[in-house]
């Protein structure tokens, strides 16, 4: 592709016009290619599914210095994805820099703070506390400018009409390199080249994420039908407007401070 002079930001939408207009035609690869010679501050977000896998394959082909990944650990992950992020370690010799919830080192500590089984009693609180503070934690200790993320258009919902890259509501650039690939394309480039996967997927999982909000799906059911069944959630707190969560997070956390110093009123005499 052309020069590889850094893109200088804030991205106008003029220029992520004509950006869009030209990734659209590349091969995930070549949007990858245009990534690490374009994009400032790169760094892939990944909880290690399937498409971000690829990338990580990927990425290590093109150059010897891949960008660092960037895992929030939400401390209810699987034991299989965590084994899978050391097998991503050992394989690719990538830097993984992990974050987790704000003063939380393991689940007693989130437990203790927020008490048990926070995302069936406040899920959007949830999502901010488990992934979003920490990502954006990340991005700010880290200098992030851009993301890689593991996004498809295929995978529907608020997927469906994605763009090989985005600018969100606090001007990170996120650049989605498999926008354009269904599944069947992911899970081939997968088994031709040996990529590690989560051993949850020979197990009847299409879609791995927290364990308390992932479900085994039936043959032919959507690929993430599995997450969160049974809600009308479609999509993880990182896809979501920022400050909208934030402002969401710290209405629920006045609410609960509120409900703890109330008096108590004696009810009859």
């Amino acid at each position: 592709m052309a020069s590889s002079t850094p893109l200088t930001l804030p991205i106008s939408n003029d220029t992520l016009d004509a950006i869009n207009k030209q990734l659209v035609e590349n091969t995930p690869e070549e949007i990858l290619e245009w990534a690490v010679e374009h994009l400032p501050g790169l760094y892939q977000t990944t909880a290690f599914g399937l498409t971000g896998m690829v990338a990580i394959d990927m990425l290590s082909k093109i150059t010897k210095s891949p960008p660092p990944l960037i895992f929030i650990d939400t401390l209810y992950h699987f034991p299989e994805t965590y084994e899978l992020v050391e097998e991503v370690k050992q394989r690719y010799g990538v830097p993984v820099n992990v974050y987790k919830p704000e003063g939380c080192e393991t689940t007693q500590d989130f437990e203790k703070k927020y008490g048990e089984k926070l995302w069936e009693r406040d899920e959007e609180t949830y999502d901010f506390v488990v992934k979003v503070e920490p990502a954006r934690r990340a991005y700010e200790q880290l200098g992030v400018k851009s993301v890689i993320t593991g996004r498809r258009a295929s995978q529907g919902a608020d997927r469906a009409g994605l763009k090989p890259l985005e600018v969100d509501e606090t001007g990170l650039v996120k650049l989605n390199p498999l926008f354009a690939w269904p599944f069947a394309m992911v899970d081939w480039h997968i088994t031709d080249n040996e990529v590690p996967r989560n051993k949850l997927l020979d197990q009847g999982y299409r879609s791995v994420g927290d364990w308390h909000s992932t479900a085994k799906v039936a043959e032919g059911q959507d690929e993430r039908a599995g997450r969160w069944a049974g809600q009308e959630k479609t999509e993880c707190g990182l896809h979501k407007d920022y400050f909208a969560m934030k402002a969401q997070a710290k209405r629920a956390k006045a609410e609960s401070e509120a409900t703890k110093t109330a008096p108590s009123v004696e009810v009859g005499a």
